[in-house]
């Protein structure tokens, strides 16, 4: 049964559920949230679709950390700050520990703090320009033929990410997929309060995401492939009758082995070597990107 906890800080009431709970209600915030693009013309598969992981899967690096490198250049927070946390968030991660729950509930509160108050349109139309200025470059082209084979099939292809889902929206319609399941953050009256529906997109979250939209949608997850890089992913992966490894990471690939997975790598070494640092930072960022930056804010009393 899930657990539900009660606490109190500055006289607010916060309802704070069991990590089980938070990935159930992010999977189905976001599978609810996921718009379907039109049917191909082709002969549609109705029940077999594929399910592709973004980050080092469908792209070079991390499309968070390319989202906001875009937005810092668009003022919304500096890059010294963006930077500065960072730098306090590897020490977090490579430290080993997750910190108090008092730390990771504050964590994931501010996930999406930065655009607390500002229009979804705003944002979407930044994510827009963010996407053709820094991200259409860093398509990985063997992956994109990957997904291109399941559209030519009739099967419907979507993205599974932990970034924000209008993001994920903007790159599935750049490259002509279905749709995406992403991150969603709660919006009331069409701008955004800063809080998260339920938990990132991630691990276990993405199984539920993938659950939940193939219920509603009709899909046979027998018959379905799941694509990712990393081994947070192998709930996804798991569910799904056939499972690629895309540019694993070393547990990933040892799973993939084991199990018996297709491993595609696309990587060189000097692209691996080239995509490291966003990488590594989008694993500090996808821990609360603006936590961090809007602690920087309140005490450099930066006027956004």
């Amino acid at each position: 049964m899930p657990r539900w906890t009660v606490r109190g800080r500055g006289g607010r009431p916060v309802v704070e559920a069991d990590e089980d709970t938070r990935a159930h209600v992010a999977g189905a915030a976001s599978a609810a949230a996921a718009e379907v693009a039109a049917p191909p013309v082709r002969e549609p598969d109705l029940t077999g679709a594929a399910f592709f992981d973004v980050d080092n899967t469908m792209m070079m690096g991390a499309s968070l950390f390319w989202f906001a490198r875009g937005l810092a250049a668009r003022k919304y927070f500096s890059t010294r700050d963006m930077a500065g946390f960072i730098w306090q968030q590897l020490k977090f991660r490579v430290g080993g520990t997750e910190g108090s729950p008092d730390d990771m509930l504050s964590i994931r509160e501010n996930a999406l703090a930065f655009v607390a108050g500002r229009e979804v349109a705003e944002i979407t139309q930044a994510g827009e320009e963010i996407y053709d200025e820094l991200m259409a470059d860093r398509i990985w082209s063997g992956t994109r033929i990957l997904a291109q084979k399941h559209l030519d099939a009739g099967q419907r292809v979507w993205l599974v990410t932990a970034t924000p889902v209008e993001l994920a929206s903007i790159i599935a319609q750049r490259l002509g997929l279905t749709g995406a399941l992403g991150t969603v953050s709660e919006v009331v009256d069409g701008r955004y309060t800063g809080r998260l529906v339920g938990e990132m997109m991630h691990g276990p979250a993405k199984a539920e995401a993938v659950l939940a939209l193939a219920e509603r949608e009709g899909l046979d997850l027998s018959r379905c492939t799941a694509y990712s890089d990393s081994s947070n992913d192998l709930p996804m992966l798991s569910l799904c009758g056939t499972a690629v490894a895309v540019n694993p990471d070393t547990e990933l690939r040892a799973a993939a082995k084991a199990r018996g997975w297709t491993i595609r790598d696309f990587r060189t070494g000097r692209k691996a070597a080239k995509i490291g640092v966003p990488t590594v930072a989008a694993a500090a960022l996808s821990g609360g990107l603006v936590g961090g930056a809007i602690a920087l804010r309140r005490r450099d009393k930066l006027p956004w």
